[in-house]
């Protein structure tokens, strides 16, 4: 009887190269439908943009972050960590309770290998026999035209993939000067887009699903983080064995299982394993084989869902129950760190600062009986629009002089500028005191720093 339990070492079961079977039924219909609207939204993203911004943008070399059109400079980095936290908890919550879904329905892995390369694959070559048969075959003309089409194809799509990929982390409009400008003005973007080209289609007409079985860490963690109430793709084995033998419409011997033994789960298995083995780290959850299981049972009468979306105890205790309670846990978790991720988005300045005094500097006494600070000011503008600002002490006694004067910052713009704060003698009466800057923009404070006054003792 098979049994449920991890292991680790199946990928040596798996042949090279695999030849899988076109898959149909119902749940593939639904990852056609939701795999392409994901593609689509992500090749529409970069070109989407809101208030002037791309509406997501990850450009590390600039140092610029921009999520749903809101820009992120370093200076709003504890909120990007904040989210990638949030990120996490979702896929430790999402993995625990659903397996390895993520992998098969919704990885950029997987939508572009088997809902566009494999089925440009069987469009040229055929299904898997024939892909079989042609690679194992003399090299005849036929197969050099239909070879030589294929990769042309993989390797043009892989092109426009990598000019995708770019987009979101130089921007579209870079990279459409890159595209238009003559080469010798862009040799380094050029040469990036050639690597990633190159890149990805190793990845897709050579790499292929090794990326899942081997290279990706996320099907290895999940034997960290699944346990027996987790739902995975598995086969009841409690209902299928013992195996037998029957052709379509013979009636099946009481004494054996539902499984007849076809095969056919493992034939249209993209990553070549036998979901019989039990839980594998090979397995993205694609569902292939539950639409192939599905058909056979209906063809000999049985019910479906023999391979479906079980957990390891349902099967064992051959029981429909399920533990909400973690479920719930994770779930609470994760709306409270929705909630403090979606405060700081909206309690997010549009405008950062950094105030510190001028290096070496101590105060300086005016002849006019004043006592005046120098200081260097570094402001960013995060609001995505030109800024018009003024600078104000919250101490009236204390009044600010800019060495040159500046009332905008352009968008984007860092800019960096010292000024004075003055006051009279009189009406200071520590060696220090605590000071509050505030950034002003249409009677609206934008940023509040706070610094130290120092002037000399008084009697």
């Amino acid at each position: 009887m098979a049994t449920t339990e991890y292991k680790p070492t199946i990928s040596a079961k798996i042949p090279r190269p695999i030849y899988a079977k076109k898959p149909h039924g119902k749940l593939l219909k639904y990852r056609h439908w939701f795999g392409y609207s994901l593609l689509a939204i992500f090749i529409a993203m970069p070109f989407i943009k809101v208030n002037g911004e791309q509406f997501l943008l990850f450009n590390i070399l600039d140092r610029k972050f921009v999520i749903f059109g809101t820009v992120f400079w370093p200076q709003d980095m504890h909120i990007f960590v904040f989210g990638m936290l949030v990120f996490m908890v979702f896929i430790v919550l999402f993995t625990v309770v659903y397996g390895r879904v993520w992998c098969g329905w919704a990885c950029p892995q997987t939508i572009f290998m088997e809902l566009i390369f494999r089925k440009i694959e069987y469009w040229i070559e055929g299904d898997a026999n024939q892909q079989r048969k042609l690679n194992n075959g003399p090299n005849t003309s036929n197969k050099i035209a239909k070879k030589t089409l294929k990769h042309f194809i993989f390797l043009s799509i892989s092109f426009l993939i990598s000019n995708l990929f770019l987009s979101y982390v130089i921007g579209v409009d870079q990279l459409y000067k890159i595209i238009t400008d003559p080469v010798t003005q862009h040799l380094g973007g050029l040469v990036s887009i050639i690597i990633f080209t190159l890149m990805f289609y190793g990845v897709f007409a050579y790499v292929r699903e090794i990326v899942c079985t081997t290279i990706c860490p996320y099907g290895r963690l999940q034997g960290v983080l699944l346990d027996d109430q987790s739902l995975v793709v598995a086969y009841n084995y409690q209902r299928g064995e013992p195996r037998s033998h029957i052709k379509k419409k013979e009636e099946q011997p009481v004494e054996t299982g539902d499984c007849i033994d076809c095969n056919l789960c493992v034939q249209v298995c993209p990553t070549g394993i036998d979901i019989r083995d039990g839980l594998q780290l090979e397995c993205v959850n694609c569902t292939a084989c539950i639409d192939a299981c599905d058909d056979v049972m209906e063809k000999i009468n049985r019910p479906p869902k023999l391979i479906g979306f079980y957990s390891s105890k349902q099967i064992e205790e051959n029981t429909n129950e399920k533990n909400n309670a973690r479920i719930l846990a994770y779930s609470i978790v994760l709306a409270l760190l929705l909630v403090v991720f979606g405060w700081l988005i909206f309690s997010r300045t549009t405008v950062g600062g950094t105030l510190l005094r001028a290096k070496g500097t101590s105060y300086q006494m005016n002849a006019d009986g004043t006592v005046s600070n120098l200081y260097n000011l570094e402001l960013i503008n995060k609001s995505g629009n030109e800024l018009p600002f003024k600078l104000e002490s919250l101490d009236k006694n204390f009044k600010i002089k800019l060495v040159n004067s500046r009332e905008v910052l352009a968008k984007d713009e860092t800019a960096q500028f010292s000024f004075f704060l003055i006051a009279d003698s009189k009406n200071i009466k520590d060696y220090k005191t605590n000071l509050k800057i505030i950034v002003v923009s249409e009677e609206k404070t934008l940023e509040t720093l706070k610094t130290t006054f120092i002037s000399p003792p008084t009697d």
